[in-house]
C-alpha cells in the first residue's frame, strides 16, 4: 500500500497539486494509524492530509478512483436465474456468434469480465500509451469500447434474442438475461475508462522532466482557440510543479557549495600556507526578477501564460517586481499580490485594455526609466516579453543598452520565429545584440522551457 501511495503522490504532482514530502509522510502516517479497511476513511485520511487548497479537490476526486479502485464495478453473472435448460440453450446461441462479439456477450452474460491483463492490453492497443489527457482518454475508451466490438452489439443483442425465442426460452428467462447484460455492459464500459484513466495517470507520472506534454503544447499561442486555451491554462499548473520540484533539487545540490580554491587559500594563510580549512562558494540559486510584459493586441496570449508562469513561481524567486506596457509602461506588482492566479491576470489584462497599432515600446523604456530603474540592481535579472515591435516609433535601444550595463542580466521572450525579425516594424535584430539571450517561445512547452533556465541562470 505505500507504494501506492507514494504512486498517487506523485500522480497528484504530475496533475499540478502541490504535496511536500512532509506531507507525504503525514499522509502515510495517518493510513498506519486508520487503517485502509474502510475505504470512505481512507479517502478522507488522503484528502486531509494532502490537499491544501480548494481547487485541488477536482484533481484528487479524479485520481483516487484511478489508483484505489477495484478496477471498476464487478459484472454479475446471468446464469444463476436460469434453469440448466436454459443455460444451455445461452451456450448454444453464444457459439453460434464468431470471434470478439461472442467473447463479449461471453462477458457479458456469463460475469467473468476481461482480465486486468486483458483490459491493459485491449487499452494500449486502443491508443492508450500516446493519451496524455482527460479529453484524449475519452477517445481511447470510445475506441477500447469498439474493439471489443460495442458497435455491433445492439444487433447482436437483437440476434440473440430471436435466436433463445427459435429455441424455447421464455420471454421471462430472456428479458432477465437482457437485464444483467445490459448492467454488465455498463460496468464493462466503466471498467474500461478506469483502465484507460489509470494508464493516462502513470504515464504523466512518470515523466517528471518532460516539459512537453501533449501535441498541445506546441501549438503557437496565436492558434489557440479558446477551449484550447483553457485547457492549456490548467496544464501550467503540471508545469508549475515539475518546475518547482526542479528548482528544489537544484538548490539541494547546490547547498553544499562549489570548492572556492582563491578563498581557500586565503583562510589558510595564517597557518602558513598549509591549508586546514576548506572553503566554498554557495551559489544563490533564487533570481531576482524584474519582468516587463508586452500586453498589445498580439501578445495577450504569450504574455498571460508568462505572467500565469511567473505567478505561481513566486516562492522560487528572492525578489519579483512585474510591470506591463502597451502605449505606455505601468507597474503590475500590486495587482500581482494577494489574488488568485487567474483572478489576478484578469486584472492585469482588464486595467491595459489591447490595441492596435498602439504599441510604444522606446517611450514605454523611457518611462520605466525615469521612474523605476531604481528597482534594477547588479543582483537582478530582467526579462522583456515582447515581439520587439515599435510601430516605427524610436526603439530607444541605448535604453535598454543602460538596463542590460545595470542588471546583472537581460533575457529577451519572443514569441516570433527568428525569420520574421526585422520586418515590417520590428526591431529584434537592434535588440537582440544587446541582450545576455534571447529565447523564442511561440508555445507552451517553449516557454515553459525559458522559465526552467531562467530560474537556474541558464
Amino acid at each position: 500500500m505505500d507504494d501506492r501511495i507514494v504512486d498517487f503522490v506523485r500522480g497528484l504532482r504530475a496533475a499540478g497539486v502541490r504535496v511536500s514530502l512532509a506531507e507525504s509522510v503525514d499522509a502515510m502516517n495517518a493510513v498506519a494509524a486508520l487503517g485502509v479497511n474502510d475505504k470512505t476513511t481512507f479517502r478522507e485520511s488522503l484528502r486531509t492530509t494532502l490537499i491544501k487548497e480548494s481547487d485541488d479537490f477536482a484533481a484528487f476526486d479524479e485520481l483516487f478512483p484511478l489508483y484505489f479502485g477495484s478496477g471498476g464495478p464487478a459484472l454479475q453473472s446471468a446464469l444463476e436465474d436460469l434453469s440448466a435448460d436454459e443455460q444451455q440453450m445461452l451456450q448454444a446461441a453464444l457459439q453460434a456468434m464468431s470471434g470478439r462479439l461472442q467473447q463479449l456477450m461471453d462477458w457479458l452474460t456469463s460475469g467473468d469480465g476481461p482480465t486486468k491483463e486483458q483490459l491493459a492490453e485491449l487499452s494500449r492497443r486502443a491508443g492508450a500509451d500516446w493519451a496524455d489527457s482527460q479529453r484524449e482518454g475519452r477517445w481511447v475508451t470510445r475506441r477500447m469500447l469498439q474493439q471489443m466490438g460495442f458497435a455491433h452489439l445492439e444487433e447482436q443483442i437483437q440476434q440473440l434474442v430471436e435466436q433463445l425465442q427459435k429455441m424455447g426460452m421464455s420471454q421471462e428467462a430472456i428479458e432477465k438475461l437482457l437485464g444483467m447484460v445490459e448492467a454488465n455492459r455498463e460496468a464493462l464500459a466503466q471498467q474500461a475508462a478506469q483502465q484507460v484513466g489509470q494508464q493516462i495517470a502513470q504515464q504523466r507520472a512518470n515523466r517528471p522532466e518532460d516539459f512537453n506534454g501533449p501535441d498541445l503544447m506546441h501549438k503557437p499561442f496565436q492558434s489557440l482557440t479558446e477551449e484550447e486555451a483553457n485547457f492549456l491554462r490548467k496544464e501550467v499548473r503540471r508545469l508549475v510543479t515539475q518546475l518547482r520540484s526542479r528548482a528544489a533539487l537544484r538548490r539541494k545540490r547546490g547547498s553544499k557549495g562549489k570548492f572556492d580554491a582563491k578563498g581557500t587559500i586565503r583562510a589558510n594563510q595564517r597557518y602558513g600556507g598549509v591549508p586546514l580549512e576548506l572553503k566554498f562558494k554557495k551559489k544563490k540559486l533564487k533570481p531576482s526578477l524584474v519582468l516587463i510584459c508586452d500586453v498589445s493586441t498580439s501578445m495577450r496570449q504569450v504574455a498571460e501564460f508568462m505572467l500565469r508562469l511567473i505567478y505561481e513561481l513566486q516562492d522560487q524567486v528572492a525578489k519579483a517586481r512585474s510591470f506591463a506596457f502597451n502605449s505606455d509602461m505601468q507597474e503590475i506588482s500590486v495587482t500581482l499580490s494577494g489574488k488568485r492566479a487567474a483572478e489576478a491576470i484578469t486584472a492585469v489584462l482588464y486595467n491595459i485594455p489591447p490595441g492596435y497599432y498602439a504599441t510604444d515600446l522606446g517611450h514605454s523604456l523611457n518611462t520605466f526609466c525615469n521612474e523605476w530603474l531604481s528597482a534594477v540592481d547588479g543582483r537582478s535579472t530582467v526579462v522583456i516579453v515582447g515581439d520587439g515591435r515599435n510601430n516605427y516609433n524610436s526603439p530607444r535601444t541605448d535604453l535598454i543598452k543602460a538596463l542590460q550595463r545595470r542588471a546583472k542580466r537581460l533575457i529577451w521572450l519572443n514569441p516570433e520565429p527568428q525569420r520574421q525579425w526585422g520586418t515590417g516594424d520590428s526591431d529584434m535584430w537592434e535588440y537582440a545584440p544587446l541582450c545576455d539571450s534571447v529565447h523564442v517561445v511561440r508555445n507552451l512547452a517553449q516557454l515553459a522551457t525559458a522559465v526552467d533556465k531562467l530560474m537556474t541562470g541558464g
